[in-house]
């Protein structure tokens, strides 16, 4: 539609984000806050209250698909149901059964690398504990411990072996089998590659990739410096570019397998490279967490307008800034684990106070907005997430980390160091040939 005075009138849309665990909020509120219409549904008893206030919720997504334009999935898991939509003609983003299964099937998704000529990471993949610890005593190397399907979800259970004939994995595995039997069905042990961690994503819209392309590096431990219990992320520095070598030896190759598949979405592959070769780690085959939300900071183009023709097959403009983007995650006990009475007694409710009114670069995690007031929601401690962007890493820090200074809540804690290792990272990058 045009105006009388010629400007092109964008068109207002209806999205209907579905969720299991109260993920995609950030990104619903940004939609919402471009003029469109959003529905929210999150399926988990106790995360329904995230994102009460900021955005309309509903109980039963199903009823909602005729009344969408778009609907948006945040996990895998969907992938089935995603397909059957976009059958029906509905425009669809997520997932697929192929690309779930890339992601949730360790030893899937590097097979399916390899078959496109990506070279991967030695590995073995095992059922039974003790017969992973007999072959570390046959093989004695370092190893590193990652367990596949749901139970990867817990990152605190992925285990980085520090010795060389590989004694902290077996008593892993000991201490596994013992507490965490019954949940971890099936596990990897990866032979252990030193370099530099870094992952490549970009958007897809069921036959190419469309967009600059994202490098990113997660912080993942819970302390400063890489200590403590593995986090999922506690924060990730990130750039934009047009061609990345990385990239084109890893996901570039997939692009034929995604199409196949019908994949709508982003689309990320973490790896360790060296002066030796590039080795992908693993899949993430839908939005990251907090990567969306750090990546916001970074993106001029609107959400709704490009998440839309990104459904309908379509190359939509995805505008970038040319600079250094920052992202640190806020959390309150009992994050990174799950203890309910934890956060009843520390967290639940507390008030999140902003010591001046800016609100730029805050991005949503499980909060609400009761009466004006920002507080604390659902279960897990996993609050806000704030970034900042620069010409420089250290200007994207520095603003990430004064609008951190902004914030009050009762018990906060955040790495201080997210992007700091840049330069070093950097310098290898350069003179391996990567950047």
């Amino acid at each position: 539609m045009t105006t009388q005075n010629g400007a092109q009138e964008k068109k207002k849309l209806k999205f209907l984000f579905v969720s299991n665990e109260a993920l995609i909020g950030d990104l619903a509120w940004q939609v919402k806050k471009e003029g469109h219409e959003v529905k929210y549904y999150i399926h988990e008893k106790e995360q329904k209250d995230v994102c009460d206030g900021f955005v309309e919720k509903c109980e039963d997504w199903k009823k909602e698909v005729d009344w969408a334009d778009l609907i948006v999935f945040d996990d895998i898991g969907f992938g089935k149901e995603a397909e059957e939509l976009r059958k029906q003609g509905k425009l669809v983003i997520g997932g697929s059964i192929y690309t779930d299964k890339l992601e949730l099937d360790r030893q899937f998704g590097q097979k399916e690398l390899e078959s496109v000529g990506v070279s991967i990471i030695p590995q073995w993949n095992f059922t039974s504990f003790d017969d992973a610890a007999e072959f570390i005593r046959k093989n004695p190397e370092r190893y590193v411990l990652k367990p596949s399907g749901l139970a990867q979800n817990e990152k605190e259970l992925l285990f980085v072996g520090q010795e060389e004939d590989g004694r902290d994995i077996l008593e892993m595995l000991q201490r596994y089998k013992k507490v965490w039997g019954k949940k971890i069905k099936e596990f990897q042990l990866q032979k252990y590659i030193s370099g530099v961690e870094v992952a490549v994503g970009a958007f897809f819209n069921g036959k190419e990739f469309v967009g600059p392309i994202n490098v990113n590096f997660e912080h993942k431990r819970m302390f400063p410096g890489d200590i403590g219990p593995s986090t999922g992320e506690m924060g990730t520095s990130m750039l934009f570019l047009q061609n990345s070598p990385i990239f084109n030896s890893t996901l570039a190759k997939m692009k034929e397998k995604l199409a196949s598949s019908g994949y709508v979405g982003y689309i990320d592959v973490n790896c360790i490279v060296n002066s030796r070769g590039i080795y992908p780690l693993e899949f993430t085959s839908r939005f990251g967490y907090p990567h969306i939300s750090i990546m916001m900071e970074g993106v001029l183009s609107e959400w709704g307008q490009f998440l839309y023709g990104l459904a309908k097959g379509e190359k939509p403009e995805f505008r970038t800034k040319r600079a250094f983007v920052v992202g640190v995650v806020i959390a309150v006990p009992p994050f990174p684990f799950r203890d309910p009475e934890a956060f009843r007694k520390y967290s639940e409710d507390a008030s999140i106070i902003f010591k001046k009114p800016n609100y730029e670069g805050i991005h949503l995690g499980d909060v609400k907005l009761d009466e004006g007031d920002w507080k604390l929601a659902g279960n897990s401690g996993y609050a806000l997430v704030v970034t900042g962007s620069g010409t420089t890493m250290e200007e994207a820090r520095k603003v990430a980390y004064n609008r951190v200074k902004n914030i009050l809540i009762p018990n906060l804690f955040y790495r201080t160091d997210i992007g700091k290792r840049w330069v070093e990272d950097r310098d290898k990058l350069t003179m391996w040939g990567y950047l």
